[in-house]
């Protein structure tokens, strides 16, 4: 399929690694030109030697105020037409387990610097009349998972902000959208796994194993996959598609909605 991105620029954040990379290489592989901010210079510059002149390095930290301005000249600079925003959770905790230094933690981690990065970008994007805005979150939004209260409970407040934004810029060709990934196979996962074992008392590989047991498509998902999936809302083809939570879990959410 022609995404119809060809020389487009977009920005994404944690490009280096997991949905970041595999969304960052979706859009290169459709002719996209990729901005790609990460906090780690050795992923960057692999990177920029496997993509050249069609990957922009940016080391950064995307909940910094610093980062998020060089973002947002960067995107002016560029007239970029889309952004993912993407970065890691908080840890697998209990809700007895938390403190609330943890859940601080979380609305700064999760939330705060996704409202202010938004609030930033629409300027540029209203100037352009078009825009594409893709959050990458979690299936825990649809339906609870244990031990992921601090990411659950944040993540459904970017659901809400994303919402109602995409309703307030409607008719301007900006359209925001939010895909919750369920377990895939990343490094992300061996966090929830390690948890569980911890808790049962069991090795990682058999906690692994009950892991996969437990989503009906018998398999972790692969991120290449979800990248794509991001490209396509991204692109000029996704025009009808905004305001929208689209969970990709391998059936593991249960609920009609």
């Amino acid at each position: 399929m022609d995404l119809q991105i060809k020389n487009h620029t977009y920005i994404v954040c944690g490009a280096t690694a997991g949905f970041g990379r595999a969304t960052a290489i979706a859009l290169m592989n459709d002719g996209a030109k990729v901005i790609g901010i990460a906090r780690q210079q050795e992923g960057l510059d692999k990177m920029a030697a496997e993509y050249q002149r069609h990957f922009i390095a940016v080391k950064g930290d995307m909940t910094t105020p610093d980062t998020i301005n060089k973002t947002i000249s960067l995107a002016v600079e560029h007239e970029v037409k889309g952004i993912l925003i993407n970065a890691g959770g908080p840890p697998a905790k209990l809700f007895e387990e938390t403190r609330l230094s943890d859940w601080d933690d979380a609305y700064r981690n999760i939330l705060r610097w996704k409202v202010e990065l938004t609030q930033k970008l629409l300027p540029h994007f209203k100037s352009q009349n078009y825009g594409r805005v893709v959050y990458i979150e979690s299936s825990s939004v649809k339906q609870p998972y244990e031990n992921l209260v601090l990411s659950t409970s944040l993540r459904l407040a970017v659901v809400g902000m994303m919402k109602t934004v995409s309703q307030e810029v409607s008719g301007q060709n900006i359209n925001f959208n939010i895909i919750a990934p369920g377990s895939h196979d990343t490094a992300a996962i061996n966090r929830l796994i390690d948890k569980k074992a911890q808790m049962t008392g069991q090795d990682f590989e058999t906690t692994k194993e009950a892991f996969i047991e437990g989503i009906p498509a018998k398999q972790f998902g692969n991120p290449k996959y979800l990248g794509q999936l991001a490209a396509w809302l991204l692109s000029p083809m996704a025009e009808f598609a905004t305001g929208q939570v689209y969970a990709l879990e391998g059936g593991a959410v249960k609920s009609t909605l």
